[in-house]
């Protein structure tokens, strides 16, 4: 868990940063970070599909996943409540920050991707962080440690404190896929992993297509797709 631990630290410790200094930079400035946000969200985003898509077994499972998790969270109304949550605490803080959209695009570009899903379990298979695995483990774990110090720097300027509660969100996402690896060995197949880093690429364009205000795809909405891919296989394994 030294990887993870390490990965929430820079997170709080960037966030903080950012937040402290975001105070005093110009709305000119702010804008321009959220442009520069708002594109890489949509290049981390393609970096995430395109490669894994000659990958999948299945190249319609993301589409499915993320019609299914769409009505699902439409149906729940995820994002009616973000929004409506954000509007309490802009009229308590009284400023028009859309602070949670913000607090969830960034789990998204930290939760995603190989670093952060593949890291947890490499270090739960060799708990020594000091021979073969351990040391690939700490390589994704500490690699992405360092792309969240900036990103959640940039983060923080734009949307205040609320973005420190990426890194304990961070760290329990993580501590599922280490206790997959604990408890199971290799505990995530790879064609899981690949659906799963689709969708979740899926899901980070969408977050910077509403940042640029581009299109609002109510990102929250499709959380649940995110769910759909490790029940798919879940359910495989279990009938064949």
């Amino acid at each position: 868990m030294l990887g993870s631990i390490v990965n929430a630290t820079t997170i709080l410790i960037g966030g903080a940063l950012g937040a402290s200094f975001g105070t005093g930079i110009k709305e000119k400035y702010k804008s321009a970070l959220f442009n520069a946000l708002g594109l890489a969200c949509l290049v981390l985003g393609m970096n995430a599909v395109i490669p894994n898509m000659s990958k999948s077994e299945y190249p319609v499972l993301f589409i499915a996943s993320l019609a299914i998790g769409g009505v699902v969270g439409t149906w729940l109304d995820f994002q009616g409540k973000i929004d409506r949550a954000n509007a309490r605490l802009n009229e308590k803080s009284g400023n028009e920050k859309n602070a949670l959209q913000g607090l969830m695009t960034g789990f998204l570009l930290y939760a995603i991707g190989t670093f952060s899903i593949v890291g947890p379990v490499l270090s739960a298979l060799s708990p020594s962080h000091g021979w073969a695995l351990g040391e690939s483990a700490n390589t994704f774990l500490f690699t992405n440690a360092t792309l969240d110090l900036v990103t959640s720097a940039v983060l923080a300027a734009s949307y205040g404190w609320i973005m420190l509660l990426a890194a304990p969100m961070l760290f329990c996402w993580q501590s599922i896929f280490y206790s997959l690896g604990y408890f199971c060995g290799d505990g995530m197949p790879d064609p899981m992993r690949t659906e799963l880093t689709i969708v979740g690429g899926v899901l980070i364009l969408c977050s910077g297509l509403s940042i640029l205000g581009i299109k609002d795809c109510k990102t929250v909405n499709l959380l649940p797709s995110l769910l759909v891919p490790i029940l798919f296989y879940i359910i495989k394994d279990f009938i064949f």
